[in-house]
């Protein structure tokens, strides 16, 4: 596949992790380029990466197969309405990865009858280890899905949804998931310390484990709940921790979790969807 010329629109972290797993991709730097209106942000881009950059959307940008909106969502709406015109005379693939807002407002923004697909990725995609969804509208061919797909899988795994509404569930799962993670390894290492280990003891132990737990799951056959039984010796000390756990509701709470940021998801999306 002929790699197409792109256009970032903002140059913050979730830009220099797409654009660090593109050139590590060997995507061509003279067909990347990124719109940043901060100097000493847009001069470290270009020497970093050797791509084209410009403080404003000019002939460049214009001319871009693929224009990917990187900016904060709370501003999405203000930098559309600014692109609408040079956007409805060229027509690129747009893919937006500005979290919680949908594809019906990005189009109406940019003025309609456009090609776009809606990505969430999350955080770990700065290490290039992201989980990222995408949503295609009806007017995105093959080969723009295509395109879409190879530019986020530079940064991790990818998947496409059928569901636009799913978007919502997968920023509860994969888009604040890091965080239930984070909060569970806090909860342990607290612990570890006050049943006596040494506080960086208990981060590295805590640290290692998660990721050698992950690991596994990524790389068996077995699903997670296989897995945890395999571990779980029947009257020894993993089953009585998990029964602590259970008895605590462990499950039900996780539940309640995700279905709140679920929920938090949707009425965020149609915040942003309102015209200002």
């Amino acid at each position: 596949m002929q790699q197409a010329s792109i256009t970032f629109i903002g140059g913050g972290n979730m830009c220099v992790s797409l654009v660090g797993g593109l050139i590590a991709d060997e995507w061509p730097g003279d067909q990347i380029h990124v719109v940043e209106p901060d100097d000493a942000r847009r001069s470290a881009l270009q020497a970093r990466y050797g791509i084209h950059t410009s403080a404003t959307f000019d002939e460049t940008a214009e001319q871009s197969e693929v224009m990917v909106l990187a900016v904060k969502p709370q501003v999405l709406q203000q930098v559309c309405t600014s692109l609408a015109g040079p956007v409805q005379k060229t027509k690129p693939l747009v893919l937006s990865v500005a979290a919680g807002v949908r594809l019906q407002d990005i189009e109406r923004w940019l003025g309609g009858n456009l090609s776009i697909v809606r990505s969430m990725p999350n955080t770990p995609a700065l290490l290039q280890t992201g989980a990222t969804a995408l949503y295609a509208n009806p007017r995105v061919t093959s080969e723009q899905k295509q395109t879409a797909e190879t530019i986020l899988r530079a940064v991790g795994l990818t998947l496409w949804l059928e569901d636009e509404s799913l978007l919502d569930t997968v920023t509860a799962l994969s888009g604040s998931g890091p965080a239930y993670f984070f909060l569970m390894m806090e909860a342990m290492q607290a612990a570890a310390t006050k049943l006596g280990l040494a506080p960086q003891q208990a981060k590295l132990l805590t640290i290692q484990t998660a990721l050698g737990a992950a690991k596994m799951a990524l790389e068996s056959e077995q699903d997670t709940a296989e897995l945890r039984q395999r571990v779980t010796s029947p009257g020894g000390t993993t089953e009585r921790a998990i029964a602590s756990l259970q008895d605590g509701g462990y499950e039900t709470l996780i539940e309640q979790a995700m279905t709140a940021a679920r929920d938090r998801a949707t009425e965020l999306a149609e915040i942003l969807g309102q015209d200002a």
